[in-house]
């Protein structure tokens, strides 16, 4: 609803200067276009960044849904960087900037001529961003890295699958999104510092380094136990029952409903004993003690197990929600499309873009009781002439002649 989201301006006057691409610099980024700063992509203009290609679009030759969920909000100009006068367009466009970031492949931003000192002798003010693959000083950090190579090295599929089985790649791009984020929360706490100081830092941050900050709940198990955290278990062993996911009426691949029993909250066994109609055992002291539980866990599990398929995964959460019982449906995105509030709160929006429309969440945060508004994400050099002219006091011809020389 377009009501219910605003733009919060936060970061209001903040110009970035965006040369990052696919999904960890770019996430970093879209938050800081939806908080309110002036986020310019520097792209190719021969194409753009990958990112544009990368799956379908709305429709035939149009940029990709990738792009447009990852680049909300921003505006898009075209440098040549392989032309020295564009590679001087970007410093000069440095000047002014307030952030500049970047995630290219290890040195690559260095053989441009657009590394820390470089800039920052330009612009003692900037703050220089940097996403990376594998820290400075690691045995790794010349690798090339994507999302599912971040969770590889970095804890999360290690602790993430069934005991017993292979390590599985979790669903959420932590290796992208989540080092964003982190880089994002630390672009404005220099902010915040450079009011003081009057000074621009350089931070990097590196993929897998972002994943450890992820897992830090392993660290506290391996403190525990001595030992890496196995799958399927805490540092408290094995799960107290019930602590899984249930199968629900209907049978799909999501019909599925978690349901939890705390071990420091006995009441959430005497609730769930109400719910499934075995007040039997509700005062049971094999079964309200966690410890002799835990001998009869395929049992436990088989009674919840019996429930649940009786009733859709909707309606076993809001039986047991109601209860004071911790459950949640395994909701897949057709069922987070469907749910009205998500609208009506303005959580999920639609992104109307001159290719087509795709309705997509926006940063979840609310500003006075409303979250971000979702813009449209550029279509290629959308934003030449009017940030040229508003960074850099081009004019029209000015921006012609470039575009001549191949510059832009």
């Amino acid at each position: 609803m377009d009501d219910a989201a605003v733009a919060p301006n936060c970061l209001a006057g903040v110009r970035v200067l965006d040369l990052s691409q696919f999904e960890a610099g770019p996430t970093c980024t879209e938050v800081l276009a939806q908080l309110g700063a002036e986020v310019v992509k520097v792209e190719n203009p021969k194409g753009g960044e990958p990112g544009r290609i990368l799956g379908t679009g709305p429709k035939a030759g149009a940029d990709a849904y990738y792009f447009m969920i990852y680049n909300a909000n921003k505006k898009s100009v075209t440098v040549n960087l392989k032309s020295p006068r564009g590679v001087a367009l970007v410093k000069e466009m440095a000047k002014s900037a307030d952030v500049f970031i970047e995630n290219m492949a290890p040195g690559t931003i260095e053989k441009l001529g657009l590394g820390w000192d470089e800039l920052h002798k330009l612009n003692p003010r900037l703050i220089y961003a940097q996403v990376k693959g594998f820290g400075e000083g690691s045995p790794y950090e010349h690798n090339l890295a994507f999302d599912m190579i971040a969770q590889a090295c970095g804890g999360t599929m290690a602790i993430t699958g069934e005991a017993g089985r292979k390590p599985i790649r979790p669903g959420p791009t932590l290796g992208d999104t989540g080092t964003g984020m982190l880089m994002a929360i630390s672009i404005l706490a220099t902010l915040f510092q450079r009011n003081t100081t009057g000074q621009g830092r350089r931070l990097q941050v590196a993929m897998q380094d972002a994943q450890l900050n992820y897992t830090r709940g392993a660290f506290i198990n391996h403190a525990r136990m001595g030992k890496p955290q196995e799958r399927g278990q805490s540092g408290f062993g094995p799960p107290v029952p019930p602590n899984d996911i249930f199968p629900c009426k209907g049978g799909g691949p999501n019909d599925w409903v978690y349901v939890f029993n705390s071990h420091n909250n006995p009441e959430h066994w005497r609730r769930l004993c109400g719910v499934i109609s075995r007040t039997d055992l509700a005062e049971n002291p094999d079964y309200l003690d966690r410890e002799k539980r835990m001998a009869h866990a395929a049992e436990v599990n088989e009674m919840v197990a019996t429930w649940t398929q009786q009733h859709d995964k909707q309606e076993a959460m809001r039986l047991l929600g109601a209860a004071g019982i911790p459950a949640g449906a395994v909701l897949d995105t057709g069922d987070l499309l469907a749910e009205p509030t998500f609208a009506t709160r303005g959580i999920i929006q639609t992104q109307t873009h001159p290719s087509g429309e795709l309705r997509m969440p926006t940063f979840p945060v609310r500003f006075d009781g409303k979250p971000p508004k979702i813009a449209p994400a550029p279509l290629l050099g959308e934003h030449t002439q009017e940030v040229f002219g508003s960074w850099l006091g081009m004019s029209e011809n000015d921006v012609s002649g470039l575009k001549k020389e191949g510059v832009i």
